[in-house]
C-alpha cells in the first residue's frame, strides 16, 4: 500500500458578488487529482505557476481545507478526521515552505525556531535535549553550531532555507512536502540544496512530494512526476519515460521550456 494515496481530490474556490455577497461563480483550483506516493519515492509535481501545485500541497496537510475527494496517509483518510486525531499525524507529515524568509519567524533566533516543534511533539524531553537535537541539525544541513544564536536576517537565501529543512526534520517526519524548494534562491545555491535534500532523503528515510515548475530540476530528484495543467493532471508516470516520451502536449511545452546546454 502507497504511503499516501490521493483519490480525486478537488478544492474550490467560490467567487463572491453583490449586495450580499454570495457566490455567482466558482474556482476550481484543484479539479479531481490523484496520484500515490510510495514510501521511500520521490514523487514530483510540476506545472507552471498558478496550476494547483502548492494547494494540493497545503490540502495534503489540511493547511487549505478540500472540497471533496479521498487522501490517505498510512490508510487512514485524513480529510474528515477531526484535527485532535490529526495533530499526531502531524509530525509525520512536515513542509519545506517556498520562501525561506516569509516561513521563518525573524524575532526568533535559530534555536528558539528548531526548539519550538520539538516543545510541541515531543513534550517529555528537556530543554538540553532539545537544544543538542538542534545543533545536530543544523550539521546536518551543512551549518555551524554557532548559527543556534543567531537571527534569520544574518543569513543568506540558502543557507534559511538549510533551517527551514533543520526545523522540518526536528520532529523526525516520514512524509515531506517540498514547495518550490529552490525557487526562491540564486542558480549557484539550488544545485546545493537538491544534494543536500537527496542526501537527508536517505539518510533519514524520508518520503518526498517534490513541487517545482521547472521540469528538469524535477526529472533530477523524483523516481515519478504527476503534471498538472489549470488544476488538473495532464499526465503522470516514471521520470524518466514521462521526459523522454511525453504524451501531453502540456508536458513537450515543459520540456521545450527546459534550457539547453551548449
Amino acid at each position: 500500500m502507497p504511503l499516501l494515496q490521493v483519490q480525486d481530490l478537488k478544492i474550490h474556490f467560490p467567487v463572491r458578488g453583490g449586495w450580499f455577497g454570495r457566490a455567482t461563480d466558482v474556482i476550481k483550483a484543484v479539479d479531481k487529482v490523484s496520484f500515490d506516493v510510495e514510501e521511500g519515492s520521490t514523487v514530483g509535481l510540476v506545472g507552471e505557476s498558478g496550476s494547483g501545485k502548492s494547494t494540493v500541497a497545503r490540502a495534503l496537510l489540511k493547511l487549505t481545507p478540500a472540497t471533496g475527494g479521498s487522501v490517505t496517509y498510512q490508510g487512514r483518510e485524513i480529510l474528515t478526521m477531526p484535527e485532535n486525531e490529526f495533530r499526531p499525524l502531524r509530525k509525520e507529515m512536515q513542509m519545506v515552505f517556498q520562501d525561506p524568509i516569509g516561513s521563518l519567524n525573524p524575532r526568533m533566533t535559530v534555536e528558539s525556531i528548531l526548539a519550538e516543534p520539538q516543545q510541541i511533539h515531543f513534550k517529555q524531553q528537556s530543554r538540553d535535549e532539545h537544544r543538542e537535537v538542534s545543533a545536530l541539525l543544523l550539521r546536518k544541513v551543512g551549518l555551524p553550531e554557532d548559527a543556534l544564536q543567531r537571527y534569520p536576517h544574518e543569513f543568506s537565501g540558502g543557507q534559511r532555507q538549510r533551517i527551514g529543512i533543520a526545523r522540518a526534520l526536528a520532529v523526525r517526519p516520514k512524509f515531506l512536502i517540498c514547495d518550490e524548494p529552490v525557487s526562491a534562491l540564486d542558480v549557484s545555491v539550488q544545485a546545493q540544496i537538491l544534494n543536500l535534500l537527496k542526501d537527508l532523503q536517505e539518510e533519514f528515510q524520508l518520503t518526498l512530494l517534490f513541487i517545482a515548475h521547472d521540469l528538469a530540476v524535477v526529472r533530477h530528484m523524483s523516481d515519478r512526476i504527476v503534471v498538472m495543467h489549470h488544476g488538473k493532471v495532464v499526465e503522470q508516470g516514471d521520470a524518466d519515460e514521462l521526459c523522454e516520451n511525453p504524451r501531453h502536449d502540456y508536458t513537450q511545452r515543459l520540456l521545450e521550456a527546459v534550457p539547453a546546454l551548449i
